[in-house]
């Protein structure tokens, strides 16, 4: 999260919108440049309130979408159904690993439950549609990196997981996603209990080509 302060600023005709809110200082590429998750454990009150979930929401869907096909589908789920989730993860847990102990099936109930708000994001892919299903994929990416940035931007912390529950069909059915389609990520949001920690990354020069020419393959003249 970008350096700035708190915002003190309680006008009523913002409020909802700054309430809890980093006032960020920096240009919008800092913003991008310092981004950095927190790790849903050290994500807590308070989360976005309904106008903030909205922009961020708006945000995410605000993502590149070849065919206009909206190959995605978000569900935010309130605490209710995070604990409702949380039961489904045990259960499954603890039918894998019957001998498990008590504080192992704890920590799978609290998996959804670690952060004030949690979306899940899920595919929605057209398979029969001329835009390959790749791009369809690459664009529920792209919505769960808006969500990021756009609870950056509001000051919160966020953090994009997968983890096991992704990729069981038990967690699927309880969250209502065909079998043929995927679990992209649980995007946890709330407020960082600590300033997260920078972590290397590459550098533009270790990834980064500036080819000046591309060769041709040779023409078969079979």
């Amino acid at each position: 999260m970008a350096d700035g302060s708190i915002a003190e600023d309680r006008d009523p005709m913002t409020d909802s919108l700054t309430r809890g809110r980093v006032t960020i200082d920096s240009q919008p590429i800092d913003l991008l440049l310092t981004r950095r998750s927190v790790v849903a454990n050290l994500i807590g009150e308070p989360g976005p309130d309904q106008a903030q979930l909205d922009l961020i929401l708006s945000a995410g869907l605000r993502v590149p979408d070849h065919g206009k096909i909206g190959p995605w589908r978000l569900q935010v789920l309130d605490k209710s159904a995070q604990a409702q989730l949380g039961d489904v993860l045990a259960r499954e847990f603890q039918a894998k690993f019957p001998d498990a102990n008590e504080k192992q099936v704890a920590f799978e109930r609290n998996r959804p439950q670690r952060a004030p708000t949690l979306i899940v994001v899920s595919s929605r892919l057209e398979r029969d549609h001329k835009i390959p299903e790749i791009e369809q994929l690459l664009s529920c990416g792209a919505v769960c990196t808006n969500l990021l940035n756009a609870s950056n931007a509001l000051g919160f912390a966020a953090q994009w997981l997968t983890e096991w529950p992704a990729y069981y069909e038990a967690v699927k059915t309880a969250l209502g996603v065909p079998a043929d389609q995927h679990i992209v990520g649980f995007v946890y949001i709330g407020t960082a209990q600590e300033p997260p920690g920078e972590r290397v990354r590459p550098g533009p020069e270790s990834v980064v080509t500036y080819p000046q020419s591309i060769p041709v393959p040779p023409q078969d003249d079979a």
